[in-house]
């Protein structure tokens, strides 16, 4: 796994495409796993803030009880110009560090640990999709499919 800088440092170019993607509009989709395994959709909001992406929960949301549960996750953000993804681990900030955040009581605070990050685009002059999958430590993949 790996901070938001590491894949800024691993893969500039993607890091930052992915990164407008998320900042282009402020609500995306977080996806996490119910007690049951089923997948919950729910609307959230991301920040890079020092070397994470960074994002909340409200007091009681079923998706802060999925994620203290079981991190896994993935967040899509709002379509736009190229289909960004990020996925991980989600990590709730506690104790003093929270503190730095100011978040309202309550308020769940998560950092996210990356395992991936995917951008999907159409490069219309050669009618394909185009993929580029980061992991850590991997480098960066590219898929061409028509």
């Amino acid at each position: 796994m790996a901070t938001w800088q590491q894949f800024a440092t691993e893969a500039p170019e993607l890091a930052a495409q992915v990164r407008s993607r998320f900042e282009a509009q402020k609500s995306h989709v977080l996806a996490t796993l119910r007690r049951d395994g089923a997948p919950r959709v729910s609307g959230s909001e991301v920040e890079f803030i020092g070397p994470d992406l960074m994002f909340g929960s409200m007091p009681a949301a079923r998706k802060a009880a999925d994620l203290r549960r079981d991190g896994r996750c993935a967040i899509h953000a709002h379509p736009g110009d190229g289909d960004a993804k990020v996925m991980g681990v989600a990590v709730e900030i506690t104790g003093p560090a929270k503190a730095t955040f100011g978040s309202p009581p309550g308020v769940h605070d998560f950092r996210l640990d990356l395992t991936d990050a995917v951008l999907t685009s159409v490069d219309t002059v050669a009618e394909v999709l185009v993929i580029q999958h980061w992991r850590p430590g991997s480098g960066v993949t590219v898929t061409r499919r028509r």
